[in-house]
């Protein structure tokens, strides 16, 4: 479930915090959420309610979200949106990490200059993706996304302009020295590192209630979701020794099976007037 990374701070955190609740609440009422419930959800996360109205109106003129009317007045999630959010919630809540033997998955792509903005949407795409780049226009990610990154590029109407190859690396060179030129291995081990601290400490936080649980896991889930984008799962063979990658999976995996069904409780108080 994704749609853009979170923010850490400021205005533009609040569209992230409001995507994660619809991803997470209002599939599961028929696609909608009243703007009350959504105010309140968000004020119990500390928000005032003119700047949650105001994310939404972004939102919405994004395409991200669409006006409805049911039993008064609320928001449904676009079709792309939800897409994009079914196509996220595998790589976020059931990623496997690749291995050697799953080989490497090349894209190579050709865009006319009078296309430029499709070349910027191929690279923004494959980016989001967490594929690394080897050369202009060469672009390399472990093969066992193979099928979402077919499955994104044609949803996305970008296909014409691309070849898709898998195979394995042949020659030359050290392999785990090309992949940390290809992955700012750096920048993720540190987006990693601030994860852990953020939200390591909410394991011996004491949560005793549902509305507890939902406001630590909803924050946690917005930060967490850009990390398995950022990081293809690349095989640990090649990642240096220790990678705190999957420490931070752990924690993730550990918070999101203690919290998801108390804060889900929470919620749905909410949406339901309980």
């Amino acid at each position: 479930m994704t749609v853009e990374a979170a923010a850490p701070a400021g205005r533009d955190r609040l569209g992230p915090l409001i995507i994660t609740i619809f991803g997470l609440y209002a599939r599961g009422e028929h696609n909608w959420l009243s703007v009350a419930s959504v105010v309140q959800l968000m004020a119990d996360l500390g928000v005032e309610g003119q700047a949650a109205r105001s994310s939404i109106s972004r939102l919405k003129r994004r395409g991200v979200v669409r006006a409805e009317r049911r039993d008064g007045a609320g928001y449904a999630l676009s079709e792309s949106t939800l897409e994009t959010l079914a196509e996220g919630d595998t790589r976020i809540f059931e990623r496997r990490r690749a291995t050697a033997e799953d080989g490497w998955l090349v894209v190579v792509f050709s865009v006319p200059e009078s296309e430029r903005e499709k070349r910027h949407a191929l690279r923004t795409s494959l980016t989001q993706l967490g594929f690394g780049t080897t050369a202009p226009g060469v672009w390399v990610a472990p093969g066992n996304l193979a099928t979402e990154t077919r499955r994104t590029l044609e949803r996305r109407g970008l296909s014409e302009y691309v070849d898709i190859f898998t195979g394995r690396h042949f020659a030359f060179g050290d392999l785990r020295s090309k992949v940390r030129a290809w992955w700012d291995l750096d920048e993720l081990a540190d987006l990693y590192a601030d994860f852990l601290r953020r939200h390591r400490p909410f394991l011996d936080a004491g949560i005793t209630s549902p509305e507890q649980a939902f406001q630590t896991y909803v924050p946690m889930l917005t930060a967490w979701r850009r990390l398995p984008y950022s990081d293809p799962g690349l095989p640990l063979s090649l990642l240096p020794p220790g990678w705190n990658g999957v420490t931070a999976e752990a924690l993730f995996e550990q918070l999101n099976t203690t919290l998801s069904a108390p804060a889900r409780e929470h919620a749905l108080a909410v949406i339901h007037g309980r």
